[in-house]
């Protein structure tokens, strides 16, 4: 398994470590032409901060990189972005770009997305490798079964097991990192998505299109859940739809769903009894939805037939 050390800023850091629990991370850089190809999904990225406090504060499980809109990300992450606000964002992003950032800009950013993260105590920072030059701008690379690479580590495994939150749960990638007490090669399992990660994934994964309607328009574009979060408490792009905000909430509220076999449009009569109205969405009746490309990431037959049986009236 690969690990990387990556220089964090001490704002960014400080305002996660002050949280009781924190689901994802949005590890952003503020070039509109950033890229990370330094870890693959499962992987940790360690957070090293600034001089003078050289050491590994704490880290995360990498799920993907992503170039998107600042609105996106703060409408996904919020806080986990490591700012108070868009506001804060929008500064921050001025401030590495040296340049005034208004109000009405929505600049591409590079986002670095970990879920599970962690946050150490100062009693358990790990100084940082002995091989990690001062004038390191991004981050460096280490292999976990060899020689640095393999003491960190070990450091990092004793400390994710020493300070666990009593919420761990099965086959979450801290677990997996807890088992592997830190000898031998580690086991890769993919994180635990939070609600952020879901809708960016999910947006990412129908090329930013509604899965109904063809809409591009982002700021109308919504994650739904299949199945409801509140019945299997987990985030899975299988169970996941990116649609338009207004088709979003009937799907929610059972007056559309999708066939489960043949996955086209199922438009409820209740829309016209109810409400007298409804025209542009029975033209919808009978559409093919749209996937993703990615077999992984298209709704699962058991999700489908949950909705259109349970929900859709």
């Amino acid at each position: 398994m690969r690990l990387f050390v990556a220089v964090t800023d001490s704002e960014w850091f400080g305002l996660h470590a002050s949280k009781s629990q924190v689901d994802e991370v949005n590890f952003w850089r503020p070039s509109p032409d950033a890229t990370f190809k330094a870890l693959q999904p499962g992987e940790l990225l360690l957070f090293k901060l600034h001089a003078p406090d050289n050491f590994i504060a704490g880290g995360g499980f990498f799920t993907k990189f992503l170039q998107i809109p600042v609105n996106l990300a703060w409408d996904s992450f919020r806080e986990a972005n490591g700012v108070r606000s868009l506001h804060d964002m929008r500064e921050r992003i001025g401030f590495y770009r040296r340049t005034l950032m208004l109000p009405s800009e929505n600049p591409t950013i590079g986002c670095v997305m970990l879920a599970e993260p962690f946050f150490w105590p100062r009693e358990a920072w790990i100084p940082s490798p002995p091989d990690f030059r001062l004038n390191t701008v991004q981050g460096k690379g280490y292999d976990s079964e060899l020689g640095t690479g393999r003491a960190l580590w070990e450091e990092v495994a004793q400390r994710i097991e020493l300070f666990q939150p009593a919420s761990l749960q099965p086959g979450t990638a801290a677990l997996a990192a807890i088992e592997s007490n830190g000898f031998g090669k580690p086991q890769i399992t993919l994180p635990r998505l939070g609600q952020g990660l879901f809708r960016v994934l999910l947006t990412d994964a129908y090329e930013r299109r509604c899965a109904i309607s063809g809409e591009r328009t982002l700021p109308v574009l919504e994650a739904a859940h299949i199945k409801p979060y509140a019945v299997v408490q987990r985030h899975e792009l299988s169970n996941g739809l990116l649609m338009r905000s207004d088709l979003h909430r009937l799907f929610d509220e059972g007056y559309m769903t999708l066939d489960p076999k043949d996955r086209r449009v199922l438009v409820s009569s209740r829309i016209r009894e109810e409400f007298d109205n409804g025209k542009d969405y029975y033209k919808l009746e009978g559409q093919l939805v749209r996937e993703p490309t990615q077999v992984w990431a298209r709704p699962t037959l058991e999700n489908l037939e949950f909705h259109a049986y349970n929900i859709f009236q």
